[in-house]
């Protein structure tokens, strides 16, 4: 991917790229001190509107915001997202044509609170929006890793990137669903997001990242969601977490993970088996 710099014209995508725009969601809490962090990005098609939109979800990306800005409105920041899909969601319905995008960013340079902020907007030659906004979420607000923890086990964030990779190979992607609010299946507020699904004779899959070495206890809390997605489906239902690391029955935070995820009904599956195990679902959902 190349970004755009000075004049767009004097620059040339690679094949299968096109023009894109992207902007930066800012956190200032204290306008006079003007001292910001970037929480989320927005990239977006300006000719079909076609758009896809990031923010914090991680603890330690909050931890990051609260130790930058220890009075941070973390409420604020975890219901954002929500709140600006709904906007989306608003606009589109009321004329779904790509004057949309602009007319909709200006109102919410006007409307957002004084706290958040968008950046001012930049051009990006991309070929995959998803890809792209992988990229620039990593470059631009992501919580840097020192060269020491390079090997270390990855984030949701990072199993995810590699699952969509797969998804995409695999020629699943656009089958799938992406990022669902919990709160559809659970109670209103619930910030929790699934990351896919999918349905296949009658029945309608869950698949859900889940990092064992940095947050074993989300186990608990996917298991705790499983029970109401099934309460409230009508459809026959099926659901598989995909871990960071394979669960090793001889470590004991390994053991709960297992053991939470086998009670609820849940498949466990490492990533270096994701590929083979989509490989395996692809028929049934053609």
């Amino acid at each position: 991917m190349s970004e755009i710099r000075g004049n767009p014209l004097q620059n040339e995508p690679a094949p299968g790229e096109h023009a894109c725009a992207y902007r930066i969601l800012r956190y200032t809490p204290n306008l006079v001190r003007d001292e910001w962090v970037n929480i989320g990005v927005l990239v977006f098609d300006p000719q079909t509107g076609e758009r896809r939109l990031r923010l914090m979800e991680e603890e330690e990306e909050y931890r990051r915001v609260r130790r930058i800005h220890p009075q941070a409105d973390e409420s604020l920041l975890r219901a954002l997202r929500d709140d600006l899909e709904d906007r989306f969601q608003s606009a589109s319905a009321s004329a779904g044509n790509r004057g949309d995008w602009q007319f909709l960013l200006a109102k919410w340079d006007e409307t957002l609170s004084n706290a958040l902020q968008l950046a001012p907007q930049k051009g990006v030659f991309a070929a995959d929006l998803d890809a792209e906004l992988e990229r620039l979420y990593a470059d631009h607000v992501a919580v840097q890793r020192s060269a020491t923890r390079v090997g270390a086990p990855g984030s949701r964030a990072q199993i995810r990137s590699y699952c969509s990779q797969v998804l995409r190979q695999a020629r699943l992607w656009e089958r799938m669903e992406k990022s669902l609010r919990a709160a559809e299946f659970t109670f209103p507020g619930d910030p929790m997001r699934l990351d896919y699904s999918y349905r296949r004779n009658g029945t309608r899959g869950f698949v859900q990242t889940l990092s064992v070495t940095r947050a074993p206890n989300d186990a608990k809390l996917f298991a705790y969601t499983s029970e109401h997605i099934t309460a409230k489906t009508p459809l026959k239902t099926e659901f598989a977490a995909v871990t960071d690391v394979p669960l090793n029955a001889g470590n004991e935070r390994h053991r709960f993970v297992r053991d939470t995820l086998r009670d609820a009904g849940i498949e466990p599956i490492p990533m270096e088996g994701f590929a083979v195990w989509v490989a395996k679902l692809k028929p049934l959902i053609q």
